[in-house]
């Protein structure tokens, strides 16, 4: 039995073009997001999702902490913070190793993007405010859309979005080349029940996000960070 409950899967936007075949797609999302006053952008990182709870660090899979060598840095930060967490479970982006995607501006390796306690995601105000508690960034925020009237201008402005360059300048680990970013992560600014995440979270990514030809877990190196030495996790 898993020791929490693991990080739901994230619905796409039906116009998000990056879907695979066991991906969940969200074709009535204009309906939910008519209730939602405030939407929330968030830049969807190339990482490994991992969970900080009072239990331990968790990876895809909440059955057991994880104990792989890419999570050496964080878990060791967990030993600092484990007596602070409660009831609280931290849902952050690890970048510490590269996936598909290399960041050559990154300025820290984990970025929160989600907090639930007692069954209800916290609102992304609170979200913030406890990341900065414990001494973690969040995930860059691309912009905040309030209550949308026209769904083929929100569709229109999403897909600028899309068009970024990225916060922390990604590039494709193939060739080297610029790329955009992996996508966007669209959330009520609000709390809300942990049973309704699917009408209250939806992602878009882009076509050909995943460029490797072999999981990254078998060769993969430590993304370099902007200022080495500088105030980041692997630090402590």
């Amino acid at each position: 039995m898993a020791i929490s409950q693991k990080y739901g899967r994230t619905y796409h936007y039906p116009f998000s073009p990056g879907t695979t075949s066991d991906d969940r797609i969200q074709h009535d999302y204009w309906q939910h997001i008519q209730k939602i006053p405030a939407l929330i952008h968030t830049e969807k990182l190339d990482g490994e999702n991992n969970c900080l709870s009072r239990h331990g660090v968790f990876a895809r899979s909440h059955a057991a902490p994880t104990v792989s060598a890419w999570t050496e840095s964080i878990r060791r930060f967990w030993q600092l913070i484990k007596n602070d967490l409660g009831d609280m479970e931290i849902f952050l982006e690890n970048l510490y190793a590269v996936h598909s995607i290399e960041y050559r501006n990154l300025e820290h390796h984990f970025y929160v993007f989600g907090i639930r306690e007692h069954n209800r995601w916290l609102s992304w105000e609170e979200t913030k405010f406890y990341a900065a508690m414990i001494g973690l960034p969040t995930v860059p925020e691309l912009g905040v859309v309030h209550l949308p009237v026209e769904q083929l201008k929100f569709e229109h402005d999403v897909l600028a979005l899309t068009k970024s360059r990225g916060t922390f300048e990604p590039y494709d680990v193939l060739d080297g080349k610029p790329a955009t970013i992996e996508g966007i992560v669209s959330r009520n600014a609000d709390g809300y029940a942990a049973d309704d995440f699917a009408y209250n979270v939806f992602k878009y990514v882009r076509k050909g996000h995943v460029k490797t030809s072999q999981h990254w877990t078998r060769s993969w190196k430590r993304a370099p960070l902007k200022n080495e030495g500088g105030n980041y996790v692997g630090h402590y």
